[in-house]
């Protein structure tokens, strides 16, 4: 059976880079990106974020992290800011500390990890191996990975928001099989964020979590937007609307991230690559018209 990856949809709809004259005119700048405001603070976020999930858990090798570099480079040069990690996505915490490192790109960056252990001790000692591997003290927003051993670690994380350690805390998961477990931490607890999953494929947050969020003033970090990719070999085989121009959107991922992040509750999506086309592609969602119910209710009718 044949496959198509991202790159082939790109290429059948007419997306890529384009070329100047060696003259040289200076390709045109991209429109800044939307932010939305974390409800706790009156710092505002891009829409647009950057996972790390599978795309940097790599090795030494230049070969295999100067795409990242890249990626990095072109994230902070479009007006992005937050990128996720974790312990749990392997080597991905000190690739992107490195990076960031050789780059000098901390002070451009909102950088969110996770504790993802369970006991007190073996909390605290993750978080400081989290801070060593991304230089990073403060780190900007520490999270309790997928709910694990959760009220231990908001107890460490209230301290360490206090020591001035984190700026921010929250939880997440990314199944809508535990959205009832961070409901109930929402409602007990003074988190800053929840992160979720959330797409036009998988919409069960809009029925409790995300009116949640926005009464109680939760910020929203949407993971998993293109639903691990399955949504694309959903989509292979169909070209794009015509009605998506109307929302200045030149791709299907594009489309799919306006669907995210037009909904009031989220403060960023964190799609994640290791392409810089596929970067710029996404980048390119956080600018422009979003759409109005109408339209929501269009993407959300081709995922299905």
């Amino acid at each position: 059976m044949i496959r198509f990856t991202r790159r082939d949809l790109l290429r059948m709809i007419g997306i890529g880079v384009t070329a100047f004259a060696a003259g040289g005119a200076e390709p045109p700048r991209e429109p800044p990106l939307l932010t939305r405001r974390i409800p706790s603070s009156d710092e505002s976020l891009p829409v647009i974020g950057l996972g790390t999930w599978q795309t940097f858990d790599v090795g030494d090798s230049p070969a295999e992290r100067a795409p990242l570099e890249e990626v990095l480079r072109a994230f902070v040069e479009l007006g992005g800011t937050l990128v996720d990690s974790s312990p749990m996505y392997g080597n991905a915490e000190a690739v992107l500390g490195d990076l960031v490192d050789k780059r000098g790109l901390r002070p451009r960056l909102f950088i969110a990890t996770k504790v993802w252990t369970s006991g007190k001790e073996a909390g605290v000692a993750q978080m400081k191996e989290s801070m060593r591997l991304l230089r990073a003290d403060p780190i900007d927003l520490m999270q309790i990975h997928n709910l694990i051993d959760v009220q231990t670690h908001l107890e460490t994380l209230k301290k360490w928001k206090n020591e001035g350690h984190v700026r921010y805390t929250g939880v997440t998961h990314y199944t809508a099989s535990r959205h009832d477990d961070v409901a109930r931490i929402m409602a007990s607890q003074p988190i800053d964020f929840i992160q979720i999953n959330y797409s036009a494929g998988e919409r069960e947050a809009e029925r409790r979590l995300l009116p949640m969020a926005l009464e109680r003033g939760v910020a929203v970090i949407a993971n998993r937007p293109f639903v691990g990719g399955e949504i694309f070999r959903q989509l292979r085989s169909r070209p794009l609307p015509p009605w998506a121009a109307e929302i200045d959107c030149g791709s299907w991922a594009q489309l799919l991230l306006k669907f995210v992040i037009s909904h009031p509750a989220i403060t960023c999506a964190i799609p994640a690559t290791s392409k810089v086309t596929h970067l710029r592609d996404n980048m390119k969602a956080g600018a422009g018209r979003l759409p109005d119910e109408k339209l929501r209710a269009r993407i959300a009718a081709e995922a299905s």
